[in-house]
């Protein structure tokens, strides 16, 4: 009985899931480097799919490389854990008129072992959670400006 009572004063209220399964008309613009495709590649799923340059609103963003750093040494001095970071700024418009900006960052620590393609497999997926975790950050910004400029 007390969900179906939450369920209704949530209802009333006109609330509405950031990401809904409505297709958002966003243009992805591409972004360089094979980061950056998974990045817009990403962020076009969370949009509804790829969208045509004429869309009502552009997104363009700027991925910068991926950095690392140490994080955790054995007593010998070699690493066992590393951190990947990932930056990005980003840029919302509608039309020709600048509605949002900003960036955004994200990390994943990962283990950094001495065997090569287990370093380079860790490495990778690392990367590709960090991609994901920016999608989604972004995602939602977007959405969100998107939504508080349909509703002036």
């Amino acid at each position: 009985m007390k969900k179906l009572i939450l369920c209704l004063m949530v209802a009333a209220c006109s609330f509405k899931p950031v990401f809904s399964g409505d297709s958002t008309d966003v243009y992805v613009a591409p972004i360089s480097g094979i980061n950056g495709i998974e990045l817009r590649n990403s962020l076009n799923a969370k949009f509804g799919g790829i969208h045509e340059q004429n869309a009502k609103y552009s997104l363009t963003v700027n991925l910068q490389e991926p950095v690392t750093r140490y994080k955790a040494f054995e007593r010998a001095g070699d690493a066992l854990w590393q951190e990947v970071k990932l930056n990005a700024s980003y840029v919302l418009k509608e039309g020709d008129k600048e509605i949002a900006q900003g960036s955004e960052s994200a990390a994943e620590s990962y283990t950094f072992v001495r065997y090569l393609v287990a370093s380079n497999a860790s490495y990778n997926n690392a990367v590709l959670n960090t991609i994901q975790q920016l999608s989604d950050k972004i995602g939602i910004r977007v959405i969100a400006e998107i939504q508080k400029a349909e509703d002036k």
